[in-house]
């Protein structure tokens, strides 16, 4: 054991020994060792040779120098003083949308950046700096800014104005293309104002030059030609010379005509086909009769046939064979619910996105089963207006409008004043706003301000605002439903005085007070035009629900009629009480079928398609009409605008409807209840009251009832539940 722990020990140092030398050769050859070696000789090296050294680094030193300023001024002049702007304008994107992702996403941003600032260093080339500046000789824009501009001063321009362009339609296509249309609207404006002028100096201008036959000669002729021609063609001719109590009335010309889409008979005769086989394979015996072509719909009329039934016969011949023969022993109509259930097939087999139909047709033995057209067409205002069906109309009523076609292609008209009042509904972009704008310019085509005045509500501020030029209106178009209140107090107070004036001249109507009246005498009709309902319902539920009724159950004898639409057909806003002195209603596309019974006591408006196709009904019949409305364009609206604007008179003073806040129509204050009386007695029994008590005592509304409590709260009457 010694020995071995003595060898054991004695091997153990020598070992360590020679590791330890071993270790310190390692480290003195190591690389920071020799590193540091080299740098002590480089820095005497250095010492010894820095004459030189520095020498030479003042050598290179100007040489790197001249190569940076030759480079800087060749850059500066390829590129001039646009490099910086152009450098700035990246620089400033690239913090703002990032880098690299954002130009994947943005990349209309980067390109339009770099449109504006190649336009930026073609209008830099435009400018020549002194002779003492770097780049007198290539312009302010550099050799870039010359090749974008060419040689031509001209050329240029034009070229930097697109590039601005382009720049422009890069970073804001919408709002470019927003500028685009507003322009090519106006200068469309611009060019058939142009027209029109043009055609009414040439109509005009034989009338003043002088005549040399007789005038009484030529009378004869003028009434034989106008026999001869077409009422709208008289219409028109007339016209141009047609002055109604110092006002002139517009040309028929002013309004466009609109070319109308014919289906082809090709296509009648394959949709007829496919109707009649159609409803054979369901069961159903028919046969097409008549088809009646319309602008959106076309109508096929169906004649049901029959429901036959059969027994067997058996019969034997003289061979003593037994042959059977079918013999029929009755027959009834097909009944009208078995086509009305097939409608969705019907739809399926003719391809179409939805059918309608009449069961039966009024005045006729057939269904209608009317199938919208491959191809819409619109109806134009003064195709309805040259027809025969409304110079009748005209000719009896001055209130007569023009509604549209029907399914035949029948011209459809009415009389405003036989209504007497019209509600309309649809949904947002189904043609109701175009409706009102019809309706409005065809009493502005046929009347004097002396004749038809307008109150117009529009509190959405952008559909009925164009009209504020026009002589006809008694007051601005009201934008504001606190306004429009007022605007419902006033018409009620002048209904009132209407009827003074009737009773005390002994009349029954405005008819009647007219007649043997001069011009100035005379009274004129009033027609209220409100655009969207629900937003005065919203804002004062009772006093517009309680004006709009009064003047609709009285105001027809005087002359006021109103026109009222609405986008939310719902009975909160066309309750039960306006329904019902509203008989005469058109509905455009609504969204449920719910919607179209709140409107039109049945289902069909939310099968419409929109664009002006609309079910019409009229106060003397029991099932609405589809009829294509009509439509009148931006620039006829402004037309006609114009033209009236042009005759406006100064000395008319328009209504302040804001003098009827003080007063309401019955001269009582507007916060006034005929209720109020009864609240006072309710309040002095109880000890407490609160809206709801009032709302059950009085069976009235919750916010009548709570305008009541408000009423009493400022009077000091009892205390409210809940209050110590």
């Amino acid at each position: 054991m010694p020995s071995k722990n003595g060898r054991g020990n004695h091997r153990g140092p020598q070992k360590t020994k020679k590791g330890s030398g071993k270790s310190f050769l390692r480290s003195l050859f190591s690389a920071p060792v020799i590193l540091a070696i080299l740098f002590v000789i480089f820095l005497c090296l250095c010492i010894v040779f820095w004459p030189q050294i520095s020498s030479w680094f003042d050598r290179l030193g100007q040489d790197i120098h001249a190569a940076l300023y030759s480079a800087w001024l060749a850059l500066f002049r390829l590129m001039g003083l646009g490099v910086a702007f152009a450098a700035l304008a990246f620089l400033s994107l690239f913090i703002i949308l990032g880098w690299p992702s954002s130009f994947v996403r943005h990349w209309n941003y980067w390109l339009g950046t770099a449109s504006f600032a190649a336009a930026l260093w073609g209008l830099l080339a435009f400018f020549r700096p002194p002779n003492t500046f770097i780049v007198s000789d290539v312009t302010l824009g550099g050799y870039v800014g010359q090749a974008i501009i060419t040689r031509s001063p001209v050329a240029g321009g034009f070229i930097v104005a697109g590039l601005i362009v382009l720049g422009i339609i890069l970073v804001a296509p919408e709002w470019a293309w927003s500028v685009v249309k507003r322009a090519s609207k106006g200068i469309a404006g611009l060019a058939g104002e142009l027209m029109y002028v043009i055609k009414e100096f040439r109509e005009k201008r034989p009338a003043i030059e002088p005549v040399e036959a007789d005038p009484p000669s030529e009378a004869p002729a003028i009434v034989e030609q106008a026999e001869l021609a077409s009422p709208a063609d008289t219409m028109d001719r007339l016209r141009s010379s047609i002055i109604v109590g110092g006002w002139s009335l517009p040309n028929i010309s002013i309004l466009d005509k609109v070319a109308e889409a014919v289906i082809s008979d090709a296509e009648i005769e394959k949709r007829k086909e496919v109707l009649e086989e159609a409803l054979t394979s369901y069961g159903v015996e028919a046969k097409v009769v008549e088809v009646n072509r319309g602008p959106t719909v076309t109508q096929f009329g169906v004649e049901p046939g029959w429901d036959r039934r059969y027994k067997e016969v058996r019969e034997k011949d003289r061979d003593g064979n037994v042959t059977v023969r079918q013999e029929e022993v009755g027959r009834t109509r097909v009944k009208v619910e078995r086509i009305n259930s097939l409608s969705n097939d019907l739809a399926l087999a003719l391809a179409a996105p939805g059918i309608r139909i009449e069961a039966p047709v009024p005045g006729k033995s057939v269904v209608g089963i009317e199938v919208p057209n491959t191809t819409f067409g619109s109806v134009g205002l003064r195709a309805v207006m040259e027809s025969t069906a409304f110079q009748k109309m005209l000719a009896k009523s001055p209130l007569a409008i023009a509604l549209g076609k029907g399914a035949g292609g029948e011209t459809v008209v009415a009389d405003l004043a036989k209504m007497p009042h019209l509600l309309i509904a649809g949904a947002t972009g189904s043609g109701k706003s175009v409706c009102l704008n019809s309706v409005i310019c065809c009493l502005m085509m046929n009347n004097t301000p002396d004749a038809v005045r307008f109150v117009m509500v529009d509190p959405k501020r952008v559909e009925l605002v164009n009209y504020n030029s026009i002589p006809h209106l008694i007051a601005p178009v009201v934008v504001d439903t606190d306004k429009a209140i007022l605007a419902l107090r006033w018409l009620n107070a002048e209904m009132d005085s209407r009827y003074k004036r009737f009773s005390a001249t002994r009349t029954r109507n405005i008819e009647d007070y007219n007649k043997n009246r001069t011009l100035s005498e005379r009274m004129a009709y009033i027609v209220v035009i409100i655009d969207e309902l629900a937003d005065l319902m919203m804002a004062a539920f009772d006093e517009v629900e309680h004006g709009l009724c009064r003047l609709a159950q009285l105001a027809r004898a005087t002359g006021i009629h109103l026109i009222v639409a609405t986008q939310r057909p719902s009975v909160d806003v066309v309750t039960g009480l306006i329904k019902a002195n509203f008989p005469t209603r058109i509905t455009f596309a609504l969204i449920s079928q719910v919607d179209s019974r709140t409107i039109i006591d049945s289902a069909g408006a939310e099968k419409l398609l929109g664009r002006g196709d609309m079910l019409y009904m009229p106060q003397d019949v029991s099932k609405p009409k589809r009829l294509q409305g009509t439509i009148v364009g931006d620039p006829e609206i402004e037309r006609l605008v114009t033209f009236w604007s042009a005759q406006r008179r100064q000395e008319a003073q328009p209504v302040r409807f804001e003098d009827m806040a003080q007063s309401g129509p019955e001269g009582r204050k507007p916060m006034d209840d005929e209720l109020l009386d009864a609240a006072r007695q309710l309040a002095l029994e109880s000890k407490e009251i609160s809206a709801s008590f009032l709302q059950r005592k009085l069976q009235i509304g919750f916010p009548r009832a709570a305008r009541l409590m408000d009423k009493l709260k400022e009077e000091g009457y009892g205390k409210e539940k809940g209050e110590g």
